[in-house]
């Protein structure tokens, strides 16, 4: 029934599907599977990753058990799918903090993960600039991290292991190590349609400065380019109070 709700997809609802709506239809009302979030208790969340998506359990304990509140899970673009594996798993924390954002703020919350390397990633000063961004994220919540066996994190593991409906769609590629860097500096200044930060990029990308700029020029460009800094393939801007 999922695949009814892909772009350009055929509407047809056959008899499978029509056996899978009375399944989910059975299974509804066969118990109290979510409960209502009780402002007064912690919210904790299960956070898990694999290599091609994410998933992520909001929940909170009733008489010591955990009782979920929300599901959610996703797939990895392209790019996020080349992370290492713990990107990947804080990649699946900050999918849930920005998730179930209106339950976490101002309110206490318990992440359990099974990658303990996380515990440690919020006091590493010298970490990428992508995981810099997360933490300044995740700073705005109140929460702590334990970690927790991968047995005991089987709903959030099982959603993060969701079907990939894009295995047999792209093709590994070897990467193409002739490629010349000096391509990179054919983005030119001089070039009316070309965006105002090419100059930088090139710098900071590949060392590359203009020609033929005047010593007061020079002067600004380097003023400004103290202000940017290239994590591949994006360039981004330092601005007040360290944000980026």
């Amino acid at each position: 029934m999922t695949h009814l709700l892909e772009k350009n997809s055929p509407f047809i609802f056959s008899n499978e599907c029509i056996q899978a709506f009375r399944t989910l239809k059975d299974k509804l009302t066969e118990a109290s599977i979510l409960i209502a979030p009780n402002w007064d208790q912690p919210f904790e969340l299960m956070c898990d990753a694999c290599d091609y998506a994410v998933g992520a359990v909001l929940g909170q304990r009733i008489e010591k058990h955990f009782r979920p509140i929300h599901y959610a899970s996703k797939i990895m673009n392209q790019a996020e799918a080349n992370y290492t594996t713990t990107e990947k798993e804080m990649l699946a924390v900050v999918y849930a903090f920005e998730k179930f954002c209106s339950y976490l703020i101002m309110n206490k919350s318990i992440v359990y993960t099974d990658h303990s390397a996380l515990k440690y990633l919020f006091a590493k000063k010298d970490a990428k600039a992508r995981l810099l961004r997360w933490i300044l994220l995740l700073q705005e919540f109140n929460f702590k991290v334990i970690d927790t066996r991968g047995a005991e994190n089987y709903a959030a593991d099982h959603l993060s292991r969701l079907e990939n409906p894009y295995e047999n769609i792209f093709d590994p590629k070897e990467m193409n190590e002739t490629f010349p860097l000096e391509s990179l500096n054919k983005v030119a200044h001089k070039d009316p349609s070309t965006p105002w930060f090419a100059d930088l990029a090139n710098y900071h990308a590949g060392n590359f400065i203009i020609k033929g700029m005047t010593s007061q020029q020079k002067q600004k460009f380097f003023k400004d380019a103290r202000y940017y800094f290239w994590d591949d393939p994006y360039l981004f801007r330092t601005c007040a109070n360290q944000i980026i």
